[in-house]
């Protein structure tokens, strides 16, 4: 019996060990499945913590690039503001223009089935000194010599600059108020194109509105009194002095000789936005005195309102207005320019009415083309003369360094055309002209 009970005392003991031992066994697989969670968690800190480093170093290299092209764009406003300085200096440009012509008013022209003649060679000069801008245009004919514009011109503010020189006087349409080679009437009575020496101050576009003011001490040959041997050597329109009873349109002014001095100009223009394009609507005036060479003889005025609007490829110019040359008992005006002497009416009204398309092509050198057709009348004459107008149907072709007009022209009492505007004539003119230029 004692046997049996130590038996299974040895039992009892060892199946109690293996209960231990098999206990440990699970205690140390569950410490060994935490340690495993516990090292997982570690592998996904240290992944997250790599992907954030990753992260910053990516977004390092951004910013160092970005401050990399910063630079290399500073370096190269600087590299390219740099040239800029030393092109400084004056450019020269020009054309030479050609003119074929057939007229109605020239037996000899019409027999020889027209004429081709040389027009104009001309220089441009335009450059910086500084901050002092430089342009100037002198004109060779055959028969004269002429500046049509010199000044120098500074930017004294955002918007404002300051023209002093042979300027452009401001007034109605700008730059021009028509599209052909003849422009329109109202250049032959010096109120388009016109350059007198004085002062302008010119405000750009901004808020929708423009300003030009001027202030013109004489015309650009230095008034009645200027040192030139012929009055009538000028590129624009200037009176000169005023018609007795017993002159001729065309005659030489002598005893009546006056010339314009301190005028004032301004033209202001409203431009706005609209479907396919832009309009500006204006208004001008001018006024000045009118000498004689010892004491004053008179004054003038003018004013118009204009219109100038695109759409498109179409641009529409509307304008009217009048002007006046006050002089006692006086009722025409001489004028001179293109080397001859001419008549204009000391008052009356003006009208002026164009349209023009473009079309941009591809024809070899040919670039643009644009059609036109100009209309402008001088009427209510002072000196009770006919009624002056000009309809100009023709178009126009850029190709390259050539630019050519092809005008048909017909009018009556106007210069170019067989006529003046102090003419009485009741004839329709024609001329049918071709302009050839070479711009360089």
């Amino acid at each position: 019996m004692l046997k049996v009970s130590k038996l299974a005392l040895s039992i009892m003991l060892g199946t109690t060990s293996c209960l231990t031992y098999a206990s440990d066994i699970d205690a140390m697989q569950k410490q060994l499945q935490q340690l495993q969670q516990q090292m997982q968690q570690l592998q996904l800190q240290l992944q997250e913590a790599e992907k954030q480093s990753q992260q910053q170093a990516k977004k390092q290299q951004q910013l160092d690039s970005q401050v990399a092209k910063q630079q290399a764009q500073v370096e190269q406003q600087i590299a390219t503001a740099e040239p800029k300085q030393k092109k400084q200096g004056i450019r020269v440009g020009g054309a030479v223009r050609t003119n074929f012509s057939h007229t109605s008013y020239d037996d000899g022209n019409k027999n020889r089935g027209g004429d081709f003649d040389f027009d104009i060679f001309r220089v441009n000069f335009a450059g910086d000194v500084g901050d002092v801008k430089l342009n100037a245009e002198i004109r060779f004919f055959d028969y004269m010599t002429a500046v049509k514009y010199a000044y120098a011109a500074y930017d004294f503010a955002d918007d404002w600059q300051v023209q002093a020189g042979i300027t452009k006087v401001p007034f109605g349409n700008w730059p021009y108020n028509s599209h052909n080679y003849f422009f329109g009437t109202t250049y032959y009575i010096g109120l388009e194109d016109d350059h007198d020496l004085g002062v302008l101050f010119k405000r750009k576009i901004a808020d929708n509105w423009q300003l030009d003011l001027g202030f013109f001490k004489n015309d650009e040959l230095g008034g009645v009194d200027g040192y030139v041997d012929d009055r009538s050597d000028r590129y624009s329109y200037d009176v000169v002095g005023f018609r007795s009873a017993d002159e001729g349109i065309y005659d030489t002014p002598q005893q009546n000789a006056i010339g314009e001095y301190n005028t004032f100009s301004g033209r202001y223009g409203y431009h706005f936005e609209h479907n396919g394009g832009t309009t500006e609507l204006g208004i001008s005036a001018l006024a000045g005195g009118l000498h004689d060479g010892v004491d004053r003889a008179g004054d003038y005025h003018a004013w118009a309102v204009h219109l100038n609007s695109t759409m498109g490829a179409w641009n529409l110019q509307l304008q009217h207005g009048e002007y006046q040359y006050d002089i006692d008992n006086v009722n025409r005006m001489a004028v001179g320019a293109y080397g001859f002497y001419d008549s204009i009416a000391a008052e009356a009204t003006m009208t002026n009415a164009n349209i023009a398309y473009s079309v941009p092509v591809e024809w070899g050198p040919v670039t643009n083309l644009q059609f036109y057709n100009d209309y402008g009348i001088i009427y209510d004459k002072s000196d009770n003369s006919t009624d002056t107008w000009m309809n100009v149907t023709g178009f126009s072709v850029a190709a390259g360094g050539l630019f050519t007009y092809f005008d048909l022209v017909h009018a009556k009492n106007q210069p170019f055309v067989g006529g003046s505007i102090a003419g009485d004539s009741d004839e329709t003119e024609r001329r049918f002209n071709i302009n050839i230029g070479y711009y360089f």
